[in-house]
């Protein structure tokens, strides 16, 4: 008998594998996408990921052979962790707060990996904060069987490029496909909004999708407010559109619910602006779309138009998309300090996948296997999920990286722009100053309220208290701190990140000892 004791995630291709495993298309979501997992584990065994398209991480009990299975989906879109007792059992989750409420679960902090959260501002890796559990990793199934575990990969990045398709020919492919996504993304009982910012991305999801309203959310300091920009394209589609207008004193003041949620620290500052977004737009839905995928398949981000000039030399600082503080740096800070624990250690093995491509697409899979597990899917996921709202990206689909991973790199980034031919398709359905606007991010206004006395009171006093004096030389950071009050406001990440440590430190290990 299958026992499935754990899932999260959403199917998308749950239509035809209804029909490939003799399941009823009637029955409720939950009864269906379970008996799908069921069905599924006894006709392909351990290679069921490759029968499944969209988000989800999930774990079984087999009793002909006394096994548990577990597998993450391609991407690593929904989150999986596991540790292993003294006594050797295996206990696992889709949330470490549910490992640690069992029995045999030992509190204690990994120590090690903070010198990685001090360079990437988030956990990369298989490790985690907590000693002794690990994350599953994209791409992959564990199998537990007589106190033994067996970890196999069943699917990875690889890319092939085909120089045998022009501009529109790639955009038409990228149009179809996504075209082909929405008609699977929702059932049509269900009813979905979807994020809007002042990108691209957001912009063709909301074109596409069948949802009436966009959310937004912006500034007052109209540096950083791109909710304009939304509430536009949002009128032009004849949208509704929703703006949440973040103050400081919100965005500071709910840090501690955003750490503790996340279960891991993540230095993103962004991450609180998806948090205060997340909670707002479930007042009035529970199913939500958003952009995320596209920029790292298909060359969204500007640094990636530096990929040739880096050349050979990506493999020996290239770990991501974020890589704030240098080794001496850390060296200083740190209270214990390991040189062997170096973060271009995490990403040696993705270079040898990579030898013989092009630099972009060296850039692409990093960050497809590093920077989107640890940080984007990650936040996207714990936000949600926190909110009490379903979030569902019909951008990050294998269908949509197969097209990526055989686009040669000249159609993803040029002189001018990039996501060339992603934008292309875009334009098919949306303005081209939209389609071919250029790239914001989701910014945060973090870096001058950081510095107001009227807001950073919790920050100033973290930094030079107790929990803060046990890792850190407390003189080195705040010498950074006074750095960046003086004008130097690239520091602000730097504290930003051990900020953000330091309040989920709090949370975890001196609130909850």
């Amino acid at each position: 008998m299958i026992e499935i004791r754990e899932y999260k995630g959403h199917i998308v291709n749950w239509r035809n594998l209804c029909d490939e495993l003799g399941l009823s298309r009637e029955l409720s979501r939950e009864k269906r996408e379970y008996e799908i997992i069921r069905c599924g584990y006894e006709k392909w065994g351990h290679e069921i990921g490759d029968h499944l398209y969209g988000m989800f991480a999930f774990c079984l009990y087999d009793d002909s052979n006394d096994e548990i299975f577990c597998i993450r989906d391609h991407f690593g879109t929904k989150p999986f962790y596991y540790y292993v007792t003294e006594d050797r059992r295996l206990l696992c989750s889709t949330m470490i707060r549910n490992i640690m409420e069992k029995d045999g679960f030992v509190k204690e902090l990994n120590r090690n990996m903070l010198q990685i959260y001090m360079s990437l501002t988030y956990v990369a890796g298989e490790d985690t904060f907590f000693k002794g559990v690990k994350k599953l990793m994209p791409g992959r199934w564990l199998s537990f069987i007589d106190g033994q575990i067996k970890i196999c990969r069943y699917w990875k990045p690889e890319f092939h490029p085909d120089n045998s398709k022009n501009l529109e020919e790639w955009a038409d492919e990228i149009h179809t496909n996504v075209k082909q996504i929405f008609t699977e993304i929702k059932t049509d009982n269900e009813t979905a909004e979807s994020f809007l910012s002042g990108g691209v991305d957001s912009s063709y999801v909301l074109a596409m999708s069948d949802a009436k309203t966009s959310d937004s959310c912006g500034y007052d300091d109209e540096r950083f407010d791109e909710s304009g920009l939304a509430a536009e394209t949002a009128k032009l589609l004849e949208r509704e559109n929703n703006r949440c207008l973040i103050t400081p004193e919100q965005y500071f003041d709910i840090v501690p619910y955003v750490m503790y949620n996340m279960e891991q620290p993540l230095g993103d500052a962004s991450a609180i602006a998806f948090a205060i977004a997340c909670r707002e737009t479930a007042k009035h839905t529970k199913l939500c779309y958003s952009g995320e995928g596209a920029d790292e398949f298909f060359g969204g981000y500007n640094m990636y138009r530096n990929a040739e000039r880096y050349g050979d030399n990506l493999k020996k600082f290239y770990v991501g998309n974020t890589n704030i503080m240098k080794e001496e740096e850390k060296q200083r800070i740190l209270k214990n300090y390991d040189s062997s624990i170096i973060p271009i250690n995490l990403v040696k093995d993705i270079y040898s996948e990579t030898d013989g491509l092009d630099p972009l697409s060296k850039m692409s899979d990093i960050d497809i296997q590093i920077w989107l597990e640890g940080d984007i899917y990650l936040n996207v996921d714990k936000m949600s999920t926190a909110a009490g709202l379903e979030i569902r990206m019909p951008l990050t689909d294998r269908r949509i990286f197969d097209i990526a991973s055989r686009m040669p790199s000249k159609f993803k980034i040029n002189d001018e722009q990039n996501k060339v031919a992603f934008r292309t398709a875009a334009a098919k359905v949306l303005p081209e100053e939209i389609a071919f606007r250029k790239k914001l991010g989701f910014i945060v206004p973090i870096r001058i309220w950081l510095a107001d006395d009227r807001y950073n009171t919790d920050v100033k006093a973290k930094l030079s208290g107790k929990m803060a004096a046990e890792f850190f030389d407390t003189d080195e950071i705040n010498a950074i701190f006074q750095e960046y009050i003086n004008g130097n406001s690239d520091n602000w990440r730097k504290i930003w990140t051990i900020y953000t440590f330091l309040v989920w430190y709090e949370e975890y290990f001196v609130k909850r000892p």
